[in-house]
């Protein structure tokens, strides 16, 4: 799964490799994921990520006439997200809202990713730019993906909170 986690989880926080969860229209419920990152992988503290709900949302893929995914899109309402300092035990609960993100897949087998609502997406300190981070943003983030799983953001806008330090 990916290290982009979107308030559904229609996602992307990575455990090590890029991959989508996300679920079908007509999935009934998700399934509660439940995520733990080392320390000074998404936060300088070791971090558990919960998850709970993911029963609206929508994703459709889009192939080219030989059938390579080009496009995905996500969108809809979902997963309520539970972090914990693992360290501290201090949590932080966001509740489900909305978001949509867009993948589409380049030429040479990169990714750039397109999420606007609320999003949250943790950066590893082989990232650009560098983490650990895991951070909120409400608006739009813009972020690559290479095939060797490095993301690259480029652009936010909106609000962002640092729940690292929200957690500290």
């Amino acid at each position: 799964m990916w290290r982009s986690i979107s308030k559904r989880m229609s996602v992307a926080a990575a455990v090590a490799s890029a991959g989508v969860l996300a679920l079908s229209a007509d999935a009934a419920r998700a399934a509660p994921v439940h995520l733990e990152f080392p320390a000074g992988t998404a936060c300088t503290f070791g971090l558990a990520v919960d998850g709970a709900g993911g029963d609206h949302q929508v994703t459709r893929v889009f192939a080219d006439a030989d059938g390579n995914t080009i496009r995905m899109l996500s969108a809809g309402r979902g997963f309520q997200l539970t972090f914990t300092n693992l360290s501290s035990g201090a949590k932080l609960a966001l509740p489900a809202n909305g978001a949509v993100t867009h993948t589409v897949v380049n030429a040479d087998g990169s990714q750039t990713v397109t999420t606007t609502g609320h999003n949250v997406l943790i950066l590893f300190p082989t990232d650009v730019p560098a983490g650990p981070s895991t951070t909120l943003y409400v608006g739009r983030v813009v972020f690559t993906v290479s095939v060797d799983g490095v993301f690259t953001l480029v652009s936010t806008s909106g609000t962002a909170t640092d729940i690292c330090a929200a957690l500290s």
